[in-house]
């Protein structure tokens, strides 16, 4: 039995990659992070008590601003295979904590190749890149496209990308890095955009909510489905020889364009409830990322599953359902209280 770590397992891409690894019959380990609510929603649904035979996820603490709990979990562990998709990964929020950033999702990533290279030498090893890293370079964005970054995020990605292919170079890890252009699904978070939209049509929808603020409408982005994506983390490992990847659909939209098809998903205008929020423009703008997965289409026969107009609906129906069952919940908690009211 295979064994696999994944840094960042309660996030959108690490719980859809450990429900791949462990359908693959792999043995799952994650690390998540110390704090004082729960944060495993994500993974909650095929967690299984380890005292139980025959569990295959584990969780552990762990931090990538501790290089120790890194490099003595990889040691107690032994994985076959390592990826890193833990990061700060909100470009926004990276101008308001650049060092943050920079320590989490740049030094983050040293310490976790320091810590495999040092404890677990013939794991394979996967680093979450990412297409903030082209930042203003022209489309479509290649493996062979320079790198112009933009935000305190993607240099701090950019930095890792690079970290990694040093100690590819220098040690002969077998390490890969993904630039994963934006992919999504009904686990991203709610304060990026695309979910920010999809929550917003079900509320707005549902009389729940009036008005959905954005900033640049005009940004073009290549958005995916993410299990789509995390497929292709997963082939990038099995390759006999490691490398970085583009993974992307080679479409673009703008955030106009998502909000339009959602919006309409439901029967309604866009127009009437979208107003712009200036504190939402970031300092410095991304304009225009797209992909060209020529490489991984040739070399690891990857393509794309889900379709952009799909991957709205699915996440706007996900949204509903959910604000659907929240509205439901309350409901049933105001009937409960008054009519424990009414006995007293």
């Amino acid at each position: 039995m295979k064994k696999a770590l994944i840094t960042g397992i309660t996030g959108q891409d690490g719980s859809y990659l450990a429900e791949l690894l462990l359908a693959k019959g792999y043995e799952v380990h994650g690390f998540k992070r110390r704090s004082s609510s729960l944060n495993t929603a994500r993974v909650d649904h095929i967690y299984q008590d380890t005292h139980e035979s025959g569990a295959r996820l584990f969780i552990h603490y762990a931090d990538l601003t501790d290089g120790s709990s890194l490099s003595r979990l990889v040691s107690e562990i032994a994985p076959d295979e390592i990826y890193n998709l833990a990061a700060m990964s909100h470009v926004r929020v990276s101008f308001e904590i650049p060092e943050n950033t920079a320590d989490v999702t740049g030094l983050g990533a040293l310490r976790m190749l320091e810590a495999a290279w040092r404890s677990a030498p013939h794991c394979r090893y996967y680093q979450a890149s990412s297409s903030e890293m082209f930042g203003s370079a022209p489309p479509p964005q290649s493996e062979t496209t320079p790198f112009h970054p933009r935000s305190p995020y993607a240099c701090a990605k950019l930095f890792a990308h690079t970290m990694t292919a040093n100690y590819r170079e220098a040690y002969g890890m077998h390490a890969s890095c993904g630039i994963l252009f934006n992919h999504e699904s009904p686990r991203r978070g709610e304060t990026f955009v695309t979910r920010k939209i999809t929550q917003a049509v079900a509320r707005i929808k549902l009389g729940l909510q009036d008005r959905l603020y954005l900033g640049n409408l005009d940004a073009r982005r290549d958005w995916g489905y993410a299990p789509d994506y995390v497929h292709a983390m997963w082939v990038m490992l099995q390759q006999d020889e490691p490398a970085d990847y583009v993974i992307g659909t080679g479409e673009a939209h703008t955030v106009r364009e998502f909000a339009g098809k959602a919006f309409a998903h439901v029967g309604l205008d866009w127009r009437e409830f979208v107003a712009i929020d200036p504190r939402y423009y970031r300092p410095s703008e991304v304009d225009y990322l797209l992909a060209d997965a020529a490489r991984a289409r040739a070399e690891l026969d990857w393509e794309p599953a889900v379709c952009f107009d799909r991957l709205v609906e699915i996440m706007v129906d996900a949204d509903l359902a959910e604000a659907r069952e929240r509205a439901g919940s309350r409901s049933r908690d105001a009937i409960a209280l008054t009519a424990g009211s009414a006995i007293a």
